[in-house]
C-alpha cells in the first residue's frame, strides 16, 4: 500500500512520500511485514506513535511499517514485591500509564503526557521531570532482523544512558536492528509515587525533592506542567505540533562550566567529572525567544512564519500550519549557531532525521 504523505503519521506533521506502507497490529504480522521487507532488500523505516521523527520532504523510498498492536497487561508479583507490567509496543505510551495508575500501580506517573508509542520509550530512554524509563524498565521483546528470531533484553543489556540505548546505537537513519515488540516493567504497588526528583514538579506538588506523593496528583501536575508549554498533543494548538524537545540537554566536563556566565543551570549527571546543562536556558540567553521564526520576529526570514520555536517551550520547534522540513531545520540550524557562537556548546537533535540533517 502507497502512502501519499507520512506527515499524517507524525506529531510534526511533515514528511513526504512512502514507496510502501505496512501498518501491522499484531506481533505475527509485524514480525511478517520485517521478514518479507528483509528479504526483499527493501529499506526500512519504522514508526509507531510518530513523536520524535522528522522526515524528509521528499518521502521515503521504502518500506514503512507502522507498529499499531496494542495491549497492557498487569502481571504477576516480582520476586521483589513490584508488579510487571507488560505493554505493547504499539500501544499509546500515556494510555499506559494511566491504566498503570488505573490499577493502583505507580512508578511511572512522571512520565505522563508524553506522545508517542509504549515502544519507543526504551529507545532513547525517555525520560522526564527526573524520571526516566530506566528507573523502572525489566524487560523487552524484540525481533532481531540478522537472525529473524524473537528474543529479549534486559534493563543491563540495553545499556541505558542518557536519551540513549542499545536499540537507539543499532539504528540506521530509523532503520533498527531490533525491532520492539513489547515492553516489560516493574512497579510498585502503591498510591505514592516514586521519589520526586525535579525541583519544579516538587514545588508544584508542595513536597521536597526526594519525597513521594501522591500518584495521581504527580499525574494531573505533570500533564499540566506539559501543557503549558505546549507539551501534550493538541490539534487545536500549533505549539503541540513538534518533535517534542528538538535539542537534547548537553552533558559536557565540569569545567566548561568557568567559562559560561555565573549562575548557568546544571546539574549532576552519573559520569564523574561532567554536568548536565539545560539547553532550554542556553538558546533563551543566547537571543532565542519564544516564538522565534513567526511573523514579526528576528527568524522570520528563515522559514517565512511557516515554522518557528513554540510560543510556550524554546526547546520544541513547530509546524505553524504548512511548514516542511526544510523550514524545521532552517530553524533548527539557526538556533545551534547561535547557541555555539554565544557559548561554544554545540546542541544535538534529539529526534531521529529520517532522509534529512541539521
Amino acid at each position: 500500500m502507497n502512502i501519499s504523505s507520512l506527515a499524517a503519521l507524525t506529531t510534526t506533521g511533515v514528511g513526504g512520500p512512502a514507496g510502501i506502507f505496512i501498518r501491522a497490529d499484531t506481533e505475527e504480522r509485524i514480525t511478517a511485514a520485517l521478514s518479507a521487507a528483509d528479504a526483499a532488500g527493501e529499506d526500512l523505516l519504522i514508526v509507531a506513535g510518530g513523536s520524535n521523527l522528522l522526515i524528509d520532504d521528499a518521502g521515503y523510498a521504502g518500506t514503512v511499517l507502522q507498529i499499531a498492536n496494542r495491549g497492557v497487561v498487569i502481571g504477576k508479583e516480582l520476586s521483589d514485591g513490584r508488579i510487571r507490567v507488560d505493554i505493547a509496543a504499539g500501544h499509546p505510551w500515556d494510555d499506559a500509564v494511566a491504566q498503570t495508575l488505573a490499577a493502583g500501580l505507580s512508578g511511572l506517573e512522571a512520565l505522563s503526557g508524553i506522545p508517542g508509542s509504549a515502544g519507543a520509550t526504551p529507545v532513547q530512554n525517555v525520560g522526564a521531570y527526573g524520571s526516566e524509563v530506566a528507573h523502572t524498565f525489566l524487560e523487552a521483546k524484540v525481533y532481531e532482523r540478522a537472525t529473524g528470531r524473537t528474543t529479549y533484553f534486559g534493563n543491563a543489556g540495553l545499556g541505558f544512558g542518557y536519551r540513549d540505548s542499545l536499540l537507539k546505537r543499532s539504528t540506521t537513519n530509523g532503520s533498527p536492528q531490533y525491532v520492539v515488540l513489547e515492553v516489560s516493567f516493574a512497579l510498585q504497588r502503591s498510591n505514592i509515587s516514586a521519589p520526586i526528583r525535579y525541583q519544579e514538579l516538587a514545588k508544584s506538588l508542595d513536597v521536597e525533592v526526594g519525597q513521594g506523593a501522591d500518584a495521581s496528583a504527580v499525574r494531573t501536575t505533570v500533564l499540566g506542567l506539559r501543557a503549558s508549554k505546549g507539551m501534550v498533543l493538541d490539534a487545536a494548538d500549533r505549539d503541540t505540533y513538534s518533535t517534542g524537545s528538538f535539542f537534547t540537554n548537553p552533558i559536557v566536563p565540569a569545567e566548561v562550566l568557568g567559562s559560561l556566565p555565573e549562575g548557568t543551570p546544571n546539574f549532576p549527571v552519573d559520569t564523574p567529572g561532567k554536568v548536565k546543562l539545560s539547553a532550554a536556558w542556553l538558546i533563551d540567553r543566547a537571543g532565542f525567544a519564544k516564538g522565534y521564526g513567526l511573523e514579526g520576529t528576528d527568524g522570520e526570514a528563515l522559514a517565512a512564519g511557516r515554522a518557528s520555536l513554540s510560543t510556550k517551550h524554546t526547546l520544541a520547534i513547530t509546524n505553524r500550519g504548512d511548514a516542511t522540513s526544510a523550514d524545521i531545520l532552517a530553524i533548527a540550524r539557526a538556533v545551534r549557531a547561535g547557541v555555539q557562537t554565544r557559548f561554544g556548546i554545540e546542541l544535538h537533535n534529539e529526534p531521529l532525521l529520517i532522509g534529512c540533517a541539521l
